[in-house]
């Protein structure tokens, strides 16, 4: 497509205007694939550079090296020995210690990672299948301990993690007697054990100060994940918990059952619950942040009185919580409700159930419904955001602009929205992501007046409504099903997932916030 100039841009009419952006937009899109696919290309050719050059180093550190460092391939910290910087070798040897130990235990890494069969099709993770017995003395049943499948995966998780790090410590300790071997080739003195405490209070501050979240971000955040994918190529369900009954790997068709848009697989149902999921998040959260920027601006305009009044209201329905809130609207717009009675009294009779004279039996009704009471809950946040960013426009632009004749709406179109939008824009992001998980809203209001789509399959018996989302979803295929497949579960997780970082890599980088910094400084 052929790009216009300023001039060119300028000769257009309205309806030509947001028609070109709309064509530039669109082309835009295979082109940022494109980019990303050859960002991709050159990261694994990085990596791919990178690992030969490290295989060079390590070569050249062994050929070159003396006695003491050709020695430490063998044994951790040797060489830091060797060169005075004992406080390294200690932990280097210390760690080295430590992991042949934890390997070489009756129930340590070798035994974990040989239970665990990896990635065999049809094998089961764990190979001892406990079992009831019967006690011929006591003349009673009892239970003989077998594997666990939950134990063994996690456990051989961590056996990987740990034999990764000790590959990643074998070449750093590598690494740093080649460095000191240059060091001392020059005639300069290495560091100390002394001189790296004091670094590390030091100009390596940051590295002990980020020590500990660290730590926490790879147990509590990079490892459940990893395990949540594992699980995701796994039977493990309701049937099968690995504790009474053994789980085993299924390589692709658990992935095969949720794509399948044939007989026996549940492809329509996910593509409808994720279409109505994107549908949802769109809605919920452009409406609230134009419906609450408006109220603010209302709220912030001359000559409006009581603004102090109406910023209160709207923020009390922040103080009550949105369990007891979203509860009590789910009434009102109920069949037996007061909202609900008056609505059905003038709506069409096609819009209403006619057994239930219900709202919420209707798809279209009850998906109006949540968009509508989640601008009541969203709309005060909105405002008070806005409010301080309204408050913080430089007034001098309005001045300007009511001189050249510019309007309300051209005041709000050139002035008032772009500086909103550069300041919130990574807020929209978020809410947007925020509300493709929005739990709350969806099964607080829609619990108890479902309205089954009966035209969608769903493993274990679990049923099917208008109003799901992929989070509602997967909240009653892991506890609300006969089975309980979790491996399902998992599987909707990374897909979400995938979602979501496509969605927000591309908003990312057309918000405003990321692209035109300097216009607003």
């Amino acid at each position: 497509m052929k790009r216009l100039n300023d001039l060119e841009y300028l000769k257009l009419n309205k309806f030509r205007a947001v028609l070109y952006k709309l064509q530039l937009f669109l082309c835009a899109i295979p082109r940022f694939f494109k980019n990303v696919f050859l960002k991709l290309i050159a990261l694994i050719v990085g990596c791919g550079k990178s690992i030969g050059a490290s295989f060079l180093d390590i070569g050249r550190t062994f050929t070159r090296g003396n006695w003491a460092v050709k020695l430490s391939f063998l044994i951790f910290g040797f060489g830091n020995f060797y060169y005075g910087q004992v406080l390294r070798g200690i932990l280097f040897l210390l760690f080295e210690v430590v992991f042949f130990v934890y390997m070489a235990l009756p129930n340590g890494g070798i035994h974990w990672l040989a239970k665990g069969q990896w990635f065999q099709n049809g094998a089961t993770i764990g190979t001892e299948q406990g079992r009831q017995d019967f006690h011929p003395v006591y003349d009673t049943p009892y239970w003989i301990e077998g594997d666990d499948s939950v134990k063994v995966l996690l456990y051989g998780l961590l056996t990987i993690i740990f034999i990764i790090a000790f590959v990643y410590t074998w070449r750093l300790q590598i690494k740093q007697c080649r460095i000191c071997m240059d060091i001392t080739a020059k005639g300069k003195k290495v560091r100390s054990g002394k001189d790296d405490l004091k670094s590390l209070l030091d100009d390596q501050f940051h590295k002990t100060l980020l020590a500990l979240p660290a730590t926490g971000i790879l147990a509590f955040t990079v490892l459940p994940i990893i395990y949540m994918v594992l699980i995701a190529f796994t039977s493990y369900d309701g049937k099968h918990d690995g504790y009474s009954n053994l789980f085993g790997w299924m390589g692709f068709e658990n992935f095969n059952l949720l794509l399948d848009f044939g007989n026996g697989g549940i492809g329509l149902a996910f593509g409808e619950i994720l279409a109505w999921t994107l549908m949802w998040a769109f809605f919920a959260t452009f409406t609230n942040y134009f419906l609450g920027m408006f109220v603010a601006i209302m709220i912030n305009k001359k000559g409006i009185k009581f603004k102090k009044f109406w910023r209160t209201v709207l923020v009390m329905t922040i103080a009550i919580p949105q369990f007891v809130s979203l509860l009590y609207v789910s009434r009102l717009f109920d069949s037996t409700g007061v909202i609900g009675k008056i609505l059905c009294d003038f709506l069409p009779q096609s819009m209403i159930d006619a057994n239930q004279q219900s709202l919420w039996q209707n798809p279209i009704t009850a998906r109006i419904l949540v968009i509508i009471i989640n601008i009541w809950v969203g709309i005060p946040y909105i405002m008070l955001m806005a409010t301080g960013i309204l408050m913080n426009i430089p007034q001098d632009l309005y001045e300007s602009a009511k001189i050249d004749g510019a309007r309300g709406w051209q005041q709000y179109s050139k002035i008032t929205l772009p500086y909103m939008m550069f300041v919130m824009g990574p807020y929209l992001l978020t809410s947007f992501v925020g509300n493709l998980n929005n739990f709350n809203v969806i099964y607080l209001l829609t619990q108890n007046n479902q309205l089954l789509n009966t035209s969608l399959g769903a493993p274990g018996g679990v049923s099917v409504t208008y109003t799901d989302l992929l989070i509602t979803w997967l909240y009653k295929i892991t506890l609300q099903s006969t089975d309980s497949p979790y491996y399902l579960a998992s599987i909707i997780g990374i897909l979400v997932f995938v979602v979501v970082a496509i969605l927000s890599l591309i908003v990312y980088n057309v918000i405003p916030s990321t692209r035109n910094e300097e216009d607003y400084k």
